[in-house]
C-alpha cells in the first residue's frame, strides 16, 4: 500500500524514489525507523531490483532523518549505488526536494502538498533546451536538469523519433568533456535510456573504455553497466564484448565493491542475450559468491544460479555447500533460502518420518538475526509441498510474533503468508487467532482485511458471531476492492457452516443497503445467489433481502439477474404471491432493460402457478401500452401463450417460449434457416428438428476438456438428456439421472453409417444412447437397432431396447439400449447396427415398399470408471479427508505406461477417474521429480470419494 506504481526517475540517477517515499511516509507516521530489513522481508521479490538508495535520497534521508541516514542508505539497490565514495552528498538533490519530499514552511511545519517540476515539460520545448550541450562553456547543472527532464519523458513512454533520439545522443558525447562527476553519471544514464544503434555505438565505445579502465571507482562501474547495455543487444555488439572479457572478468573480482557489483549485475543482463560469453566468467563468479562484501556476495549468487538453473544436480550441488555456512549477507541468504525451497520442491516427497533434504537449513534460518531472512524461511516452510503440521509449526510460531511487531511491514507480511496457509491448513493457524483479532483495528486497512479474511477461514461456528460484529465496525472505513475480499470470505464461510446461514445472511444484506460500487454490490448479490444454490433452507430469506434490495438498485445488470432468479425460483417458494409486487413496480418504476426482464419475470409466476395465472394476466395486459417494444413484444407473447395455456392446461410450445428448450439450439437454428431459406406449403414442424447434439470443433474440444479440469465444481447432468430420457415411457421409473457422458464415436467419420453413443448412468441401471446418422442417398434405413453383447461382463442384463423406426438420408436419430446394473463393470462391450435397407426410387424419390436386413459393425464401446464419477470440489481437503472413516481407505499402486512427463501422467488420471483436482494440484511445478494431486468427486448413488494420487 506504500509503493506507487509510477516510475518517476531520480535527478540523479533515475531510481524509483516513491519507495523511499513510501518508507519515510511509515516512518513518519508509525514513529518507528525505516527499516530495510523489514521492507525486503514483506516484499523479498522486489528487494532485489527496487532502488532506494542515491545521494538525493541519501541528502533527504540525512535531513530529515538524520539518525537513521546510514540504516536507509543500507537497504540501497547495488544497481544504482555508485555513490558511495562521494562525500558531498548534494548532487542535483537541491532542484528535486519540492518533487519528491514535503516542503516547509517558514516556520517549519510541513506542507502536505507537492509539486512537481516536471508538470506541463514538452518534448519540443525539453529538445530545443538540449542546445545547451553544444555551448562551449558548458554549465554542468543546467546540462543535468535538461538530460533529467528528457529521461522523464522517456520513462513516461514519449516517442523519440530516429532523427531527435541521434541529434540528442551526439550532443550528449559533447559532455564527456565536463569533468563534472554529477553530470557524468547523468551522460551515463541517459545513453543507457537511448540505446543508440550499432553504427553510434562506436562514437562513445572509446570514451567508455578509457573510463572502465580508469582509476575513479565511480566511472568504472557505470561504464561498465552502459557498455554491457549498448553492446549487449546485437550480434556486432557481442563481437565487441568478446574484446573487453578480460576487463570484466577482472571486474568481478575487484576490490571495490560497487565496480564488482556492477560487472556482476550486467552478467545477468547479458545472460539473455550473450549467455555463452558470461558462462565463461563461472572461476570468477565463484570467487566473487565468497566476498566479504555483502551486496557483492547477493549479486554474485544470484548470477550464479541463472547460469546453472536448468542444470538441477549442479543447483543442488551449489545448494549444499552453500548451506553449510558461507554467506554472510542476509540478502544472498535469502536467495539461498529460495533456492533450497526449489530443490525440496524438486525432491521425492518423504516416506514415513524421514526428513526432508535441507528443512533442518529452513528451520535454522529461522533464528536468523535478520527479519528479511526469517520470514523468507517462514514462507519457504509453508510453500513446501504436502508439508505436514510438525513442520509448519515453527514457521507459525515465528509469523505469530511478527503479527505483535511494531512495523506494519513486518505485521502485513506475516498476515498476508497466515492468510494463504489458512487456505489449506486452517488447523495450524487457529493458535494465531487472538493475535489477529488485535490487527482488525490497526490503521493499515490491508493488514485488518487480511486478518479478518484469515480469522473468516479459521474461526469456528461459535466465533462467528463475534466477528461479524467487529467486521460490521470495520466495513465502512475500507475501500471497496477490500470489502470484496471479506464479502468472498463470508460466502465461503457460509458454504462451511451452513448452520449460520440466518446470521450471515442479514449481515450481506445489511450490507447490501450501504453506499458502493458496482463492483462491491455485484459481488454481495452474487454470493447470495451462491449462498441460495447451495442451501435450500436460506432460500426464503435470500429472496426477501433481493427482492428489498432492487427497490433502491441503481445498477440494471444487478436488477435483471435478481428479476431472472425471482422467475426461476419464486414459483416454488412457500408463498409465490409475495414477490409479485416486488417485480410488478419494476415495470412501472426502472427502465426499458429492466421492465422487459420484469416482464419475463411476471409471466414465469403465470406459467408455473396456476391460481396466479389470472392475476399475471391482468399485470401483462397493462404492459401491452408500455412505451419500449420489446417490453410490448413479450407481454404480447406471454399473453398468447398464458391464454393457450388456461384453455388447455397444457401446451407443448408454452414451454419452448419459457426457456425449456429439448432440442439443441445449433440444431434448432439450422432447421429454421433451412425452412426459411425454401418454399413450403406446411408450417414448420419442431419435431423434425433432430435431438443429436452438434459436435464440437476441435479447437473447443480442447478448451472444453481444459475447463473442466480448472472447474470447482463441473456439474454433468444435461437438463435436456434428463428431460428427454424422462419422457420416454421405459425409462421413466429409473430414479434420477446421474451422469451423462460425452459422444463416444464407434464408426469412422467418413463411413456410410455414423453412430455416436452417450452412456447415461442411473443408480441401478445404465442406458445407451446411440445417435444414427444415414449418409448414404440411395437409402433409407429403416427398424434401426444397436445388439451390444455382455456375455464378457458379469453384473450387466439387458431389459430393454427401443428400436429407431426410419433413418433418411442425412438424417439422425436416436435407439437405445437399457441394462440393469447389479455392480460395477468396467471393460469393452463389442456392439452391431442392425438395420433394414430400402432403396429410394431415383424417379420418384420414394422408399421401396419391401427391403433387407443388414448389419454394420461397430468399434466396442468402453465402459470406464469415468462414467460413474461426478465431478464435485471440497472447500477443505484436509478437513474432509479427516472426516472419512479410516475405515474406508484403499491403498493401491497402478501402471500409467509410457508418459512423456508428470504432467501428463496427472492429466491422464484425472480423465480416467473423472474426478475434480483440489486446491491447484493438477499443475505440477517445472522440474518436478513427484507430485501429489488431491482429487474430489461423488460416486454413483452420491457418495463423496477422495484421492490423493501421488505419481
Amino acid at each position: 500500500s506504500l509503493l506507487d506504481e509510477t516510475r518517476s526517475p531520480c535527478g540523479s540517477c533515475g531510481c524509483r524514489l516513491e519507495v523511499v517515499r513510501g518508507v519515510a511516509a511509515r516512518a513518519r507516521e508509525s514513529e518507528t525507523r525505516p527499516a530495510a530489513t523489514a521492507f525486503a522481508g514483506a516484499w523479498p521479490e522486489r528487494s532485489a531490483g527496487v532502488a532506494v538508495g542515491c545521494p538525493a535520497v541519501e541528502e533527504r534521508a540525512r535531513r530529515d532523518f538524520p539518525s537513521d541516514a546510514a540504516e536507509l542508505a543500507s537497504c540501497c539497490s547495488p544497481a544504482h549505488t555508485m555513490g558511495d565514495q562521494m562525500k558531498d552528498g548534494q548532487m542535483l538533490a537541491a532542484p528535486f526536494r519540492d518533487a519528491f519530499g514535503a516542503k516547509k514552511d517558514e516556520d517549519g511545519e510541513e506542507d502536505e502538498a507537492e509539486a512537481s517540476p516536471f508538470f506541463g515539460i514538452e518534448k519540443g520545448a525539453v529538445l530545443q533546451e538540449s542546445r545547451v550541450f553544444h555551448e562551449q562553456q558548458l554549465d554542468a547543472r543546467h546540462c543535468a536538469q535538461v538530460i533529467t527532464k528528457l529521461l522523464y519523458l522517456i520513462n513516461q513512454g514519449e516517442h523519440f523519433t530516429k532523427t531527435e533520439a541521434t541529434e540528442v545522443f551526439f550532443a550528449v558525447t559533447k559532455l564527456f568533456q565536463s569533468k563534472d562527476i554529477n553530470l557524468r553519471r547523468m551522460v551515463y544514464l541517459i545513453i543507457k535510456e537511448l540505446s543508440p544503434s550499432a553504427d553510434e555505438v562506436i562514437i562513445v565505445t572509446s570514451s567508455l573504455m578509457k573510463d572502465m579502465n580508469g582509476k575513479i571507482d565511480l566511472y568504472r562501474a557505470n561504464a561498465i553497466r552502459v557498455l554491457c547495455k549498448i553492446l549487449g543487444g546485437d550480434a556486432s555488439g557481442g563481437a565487441m564484448l568478446a574484446q573487453i572479457e578480460r576487463y570484466l572478468k577482472q571486474a568481478i573480482v575487484d576490490k571495490s565493491s560497487i565496480v564488482a557489483s556492477s560487472a556482476l549485475t550486467s552478467g545477468l543482463h547479458l545472460l539473455r542475450d550473450c549467455g555463452d560469453i558470461v558462462k565463461r566468467w563461472s572461476n570468477e563468479i565463484q570467487e566473487a559468491v565468497n566476498s566479504r562484501n555483502p551486496l557483492v556476495q547477493f549479486h554474485a549468487l544470484a548470477l550464479l544460479h541463472q547460469i546453472r538453473q536448468h542444470d538441477r544436480l549442479a543447483i543442488s550441488k551449489m545448494v549444499t555447500s552453500l548451506t553449510r555456512g558461507a554467506v554472510r549477507s542476509p540478502l544472498a541468504q535469502c536467495l539461498l533460502v529460495r533456492y533450497t525451497a526449489q530443490v525440496i520442491a524438486d525432491s521425492c516427497a518423504p516416506q514415513g518420518n524421514e526428513e526432508r533434504p535441507f528443512y533442518d537449513f529452513l528451520e535454522g534460518c529461522l533464528r536468523h538475526k535478520a527479519e528479511m531472512v526469517i520470514f523468507e524461511a517462514a514462507r519457504a516452510i509453508t510453500d513446501m509441498p504436502d508439508v505436514t503440521s510438525r513442520e509448519l509449526n515453527p514457521a507459525i510460531t515465528v509469523l505469530q510474533l511478527f503479527l505483535s511487531s511494531s512495523k506494519p511491514v513486518l505485521r502485513f507480511a506475516a498476515v498476508r503468508t497466515l492468510n494463504k496457509v489458512a487456505m489449506s491448513h486452517p488447523l495450524a493457524v487457529t493458535n494465531c487467532n487472538m493475535d489477529m483479532e488485535n490487527l482488525i483495528s490497526d490503521q493499515n486497512r490491508s493488514i485488518a482485511t487480511l486478518a479478518i479474511t484469515t480469522l473468516l477461514k479459521t474461526g469456528s461456528e461459535a466465533s462467528v458471531d463475534r466477528l461479524l460484529k467487529q467486521i460490521s465496525n470495520f466495513m465502512s472505513d475500507i475501500a471497496d476492492e477490500f470489502k470484496i475480499v471479506v464479502v468472498e470470505a463470508i460466502r465461503s464461510l457460509c458454504l462451511k457452516f451452513p448452520q449460520k446461514y440466518r446470521t450471515l445472511m442479514n449481515f450481506l444484506s445489511n450490507i447490501l443497503r450501504e453506499e458502493g460500487g458496482f463492483e462491491y454490490k455485484k459481488a454481495i448479490v452474487e454470493s447470495i445467489l451462491i449462498l441460495i444454490r447451495e442451501i435450500p433452507d436460506a432460500k426464503e430469506s435470500g429472496l426477501s433481502h433481493l427482492c428489498e434490495f432492487i427497490e433502491d438498485c441503481e445498477f440494471t445488470y444487478l436488477s435483471t439477474q435478481i428479476l431472472h432468479l425471482l422467475g426461476k425460483e419464486g414459483p416454488t417458494a412457500v408463498d409465490p404471491s409475495k414477490y409479485i409486487r416486488y417485480i410488478y413496480n419494476r415495470v412501472i418504476l426502472e427502465n426499458a432493460t429492466v421492465r422487459a426482464s420484469a416482464v419475463s419475470a411476471l409471466a414465469k409466476f403465470g406459467q408455473e402457478v396456476p391460481d396466479l395465472r389470472p392475476r399475471i394476466i391482468v399485470l401483462l395486459r397493462r404492459c401491452l401500452h408500455d412505451n419500449d417494444d420489446e417490453v410490448r413484444d413479450r407481454a404480447t407473447l406471454y399473453l398468447n401463450v398464458l391464454d393457450e395455456t388456461k384453455e388447455n392446461d397444457h401446451v407443448a410450445d408454452s414451454e419452448t417460449v419459457f426457456g425449456h428448450v429439448r432440442y439443441p439450439l445449433a440444431n434448432l437454428e439450422n432447421s429454421l434457416k433451412e425452412y426459411n431459406a425454401g418454399t413450403h406449403d406446411q408450417p414448420f414442424d419442431i419435431s423434425t428438428v433432430s435431438m443429436v447434439r452438434p459436435e464440437l470443433p476441435l479447437a473447443e474440444k480442447k478448451k472444453s476438456k481444459k475447463e473442466t479440469l480448472t472447474a470447482v465444481a463441473a456439474p454433468k447432468v444435461d437438463p435436456e438428456y434428463e428431460k428427454m430420457l424422462a419422457e420416454i415411457p421405459e425409462f421413466a421409473e429409473l430414479g434420477k439421472l446421474f451422469k451423462s457422458s460425452p459422444q463416444v464415436e464407434l464408426t469412422e467419420t467418413e463411413t456410410e453409417y455414423m453412430v455416436r453413443c452417450v452412456k447415461h448412468v442411473f443408480p441401478e441401471h445404465m442406458v445407451f444412447q446411440f445417435n444414427c446418422t444415414n449418409t448414404i442417398v440411395e437409402q433409407q434405413l429403416t427398424n434401426v437397432s444397436v445388439l451390444m453383447d455382455f456375455s464378457e461382463l458379469e453384473g450387466l442384463y439387458e431389459e430393454a431396447s427401443i428400436e429407431l423406426p426410419v433413418v433418411p438420408y442425412n438424417s439422425a436419430g436416436q435407439t437405445y439400449v437399457c441394462v440393469a446394473r447389479e455392480a460395477i463393470v468396467l471393460g469393452k462391450v463389442p456392439c452391431t447396427l442392425r438395420f433394414t435397407v430400402r432403396e429410394i426410387d431415383p424417379a420418384t424419390g420414394e422408399a421401396e415398399e419391401e427391403g433387407f436386413e443388414d448389419e454394420y459393425q461397430l468399434e466396442d464401446l468402453d465402459i470406464t470408471p469415468n462414467d460413474f464419477f461426478q465431478m464435485t470440489g471440497v472447500g477443505n481437503f484436509r478437513n474432509s479427508w479427516e472426516a472419512i472413516d479410516a475405515e474406508l481407505e484403499r491403498v493401491d499402486d497402478y501402471g500409467l505406461g509410457q508418459r512423456d512427463g508428470l504432467q501428463e501422467a496427472v492429466e491422464a488420471v484425472i480423465a480416467i477417474l473423472g474426478l475434480q483436482p483440489c486446491e491447484g494440484t493438477e499443475a505440477v511445478p517445472p522440474n518436478a521429480r513427484s507430485h501429489t494431486c488431491l482429487l474430489a468427486g461423488v460416486f454413483v448413488g452420491f457418495t463423496q470419494v477422495l484421492v490423493k494420487l501421488s505419481v
